[in-house]
């Protein structure tokens, strides 16, 4: 199933709107809010430079990292039941959306990432200790003999 291509615009305006409802009642602190938007302003220098993986895949760190910051936060600051106001409810809620869409919003940054010309792909595989020599060519001599003797030349047989 192929998902449609959402523009970066869309990903970044849905999660402005989304951080600032999450911070409108001052129930996060302030790296929650400094957090989200810095990211949110690599994600902008992203669309301003459309050539540049740079700026893409530092976005995609930056959703990756405030995944993990925004469960910290939603956890460690989430009033007990008694204080909590309609308006605290709906800043918590939205902050909570905001953080279930992160990782769609990872899969489609990603996705941008590859069609910028991206190549990171997550290899478990087992590094080799050694070096590849097979495409090593000395350029201390420019025109030397070849050290082997060349296979496709073979000797002449006399008749």
């Amino acid at each position: 199933m192929e998902l449609p291509a959402v523009n970066l615009k869309a990903i970044i305006l849905v999660h402005w709107l989304l951080t600032v409802w999450g911070c409108m009642n001052g129930i996060f602190p302030a790296s929650y809010a400094w957090g989200n938007f810095s990211v949110l302003a690599v994600g902008i220098w992203a669309i301003v430079q459309r050539d540049s993986l740079d700026a893409i895949v530092m976005f995609l760190t930056g959703l990756l990292l405030t995944v993990l910051t925004d469960i910290i936060h939603i956890s460690v600051f989430y009033p007990p039941n008694n204080y909590l106001s309609d308006e605290k409810r709906f800043s918590i809620g939205m902050a909570i959306f905001s953080l279930l869409l992160k990782p769609v919003s990872c899969y489609l940054v990603y996705r941008m990432y590859r069609e910028r010309g991206g190549e990171y792909t997550f290899n478990i595989g087992v590094a080799r200790a050694g070096r590849d020599r097979s495409t090593y060519e000395p350029i201390d001599q420019q025109d030397a003999p070849p050290q082997w003797p060349d296979s496709s030349k073979t000797a002449q047989q006399p008749y």
